[in-house]
């Protein structure tokens, strides 16, 4: 039986023209504003500190990798029905046990992380309370939107954020009245001095990891079930990756024009906050707010998307692993315990971080995990669109093929200097 059926909601008519399309886009904005968080705008800002915008071509090669992961997500999901969670259990007991573990791990890490950062934005533009509390708020405020609010929703919210984001972030690059001449320019492929680690670096961190895996599931909440659905999913997942690389590319420009030369250094999102304050020295308190509320959109976005989108992973994990009969074929959704034990997790247990601090071993297998995980996704995602699963008509062609093995090469890489960092 297939596993991503139809929901009691109305079934909507299949797009067909590209207008119709553009009107339905909504996942990709829920991607682009989940995938776009402060640590894919710092390391563009520094990129562009560094070396200008030599560093462009990066930023959109980085766009285009993940738009080949969620695409291929989607694409699985639409031409066979199950979930990339199901996907994984066919390769193997092992894939799914990876995931579980890695869950656990990554959700109570990325919960402090997340709501920390979003109050840092918040008590620099609202010191009326300490940090731990503006996160508790926060992480409480996501908890709410996803169990008491529906799809739609929280699928307007994001876009919200998507508005927020777009005005603010590419607000700050425009006010800088950037060259357009050296923006272009940095298309080029070149290193120009820089490391290969900083390349890299900027490929594989723009957009999301795990976060991305959540994409089916809010496809699925929109009721696009079918292979007839999967141009309208690459129309949608293509805008959530323009969107990405136009925040993305607008924090290089800043960098560039506001940074480039100074020999002032962005560390973490402390430095976040010390730009903007350089902002509001040479553009006036507007343009400090306009960047502040950017970051903090940005940092807010994903905890949000998170907390909405990855419960479903776990929750399907849950399922594939204790499967029993026809009754675990049912699709999961938010009212499932596994759902809401995960949606707990992330918020609660995380809190204790914010005053103790993350236990050094914690932190080795978060990194550890993490580091194998874009690998393991890139090869998971070769393997199931090559395979007999799919009908030949919906299977990898060379140009997938070719871009998800560059892809292996480069998260190979990367994941070897971050388990080497980590020992």
């Amino acid at each position: 039986m297939s596993t991503v059926q139809s929901t009691e909601k109305s079934v909507p008519a299949i797009p067909r023209t590209l207008k119709e399309k553009a009107k339905m886009v909504g996942p990709g904005f829920v991607t682009a504003a989940t995938g776009v968080g402060t640590g894919d705008l710092i390391a563009a800002l520094v990129a562009g500190a560094a070396f200008g915008m030599t560093l462009g071509w990066a930023i959109l090669l980085g766009s285009l990798f993940k738009f080949y992961f969620t695409e291929g997500m989607g694409r699985w999901q639409l031409a066979t029905g199950k979930t990339i969670l199901e996907g994984w259990h066919s390769l193997g007991k092992w894939a799914t046990g990876y995931f579980g573990v890695y869950s656990i791990i990554w959700g109570f890490s990325y919960g402090a992380a997340a709501m920390s950062t979003s109050a840092i934005m918040m008590v620099t533009m609202f010191p009326i309370m300490p940090l731990w509390a503006w996160a508790v708020i926060h992480g409480l405020a996501g908890l709410a939107l996803v169990l008491f609010g529906h799809y739609e929703l929280f699928e307007k919210v994001m876009t919200l954020m998507v508005g927020l984001m777009f005005v603010t972030v590419v607000g700050s690059a425009v006010i800088l009245l950037p060259d357009i001449g050296n923006i272009v320019s940095g298309f080029v492929p070149r290193t120009g001095g820089s490391s290969l680690l900083l390349v890299l670096g900027l490929l594989g961190g723009v957009g999301g990891t795990i976060t991305m895996a959540s994409y089916g599931y809010w496809i699925r909440e929109k009721n696009w079930v079918g292979k007839a659905w999967i141009p309208m999913m690459r129309v949608d997942s293509a805008t959530g990756y323009i969107i990405t690389a136009i925040f993305t590319l607008s924090l290089l420009v800043v960098g560039a024009e506001f940074l480039f030369g100074t020999g002032i250094e962005i560390n973490g999102e402390e430095g976040l906050i010390a730009l903007s304050g350089l902002y509001s020295e040479q553009f006036g308190s507007f343009a400090r707010w306009l960047f502040l509320i950017g970051a903090w959109s940005a940092a807010f976005s994903s905890l949000l998307g998170v907390w909405n989108g990855v419960p479903y992973l776990f929750a399907d994990f849950v399922r594939m692993v204790g499967k029993k009969g026809a009754a675990s074929d049912e699709p999961v959704s938010k009212k499932d315990p596994a759902y809401r034990f995960y949606l707990l997790w992330l918020t609660f247990p995380p809190m204790v971080l914010l005053f103790f601090g993350q236990p050094v071993l914690l932190v080795i297998l978060y990194g550890a995990l993490g580091a194998l995980f874009m690998p393991f996704l890139a090869i998971s995602l070769m393997l199931l669109l090559n395979s007999k699963r799919v009908d030949q008509g919906f299977k990898n062609g060379w140009v997938t093929n070719t871009v998800l093995t560059a892809c292996v090469i480069v998260f190979v890489y990367l994941g070897a200097i971050e388990l080497l960092k980590l020992f």
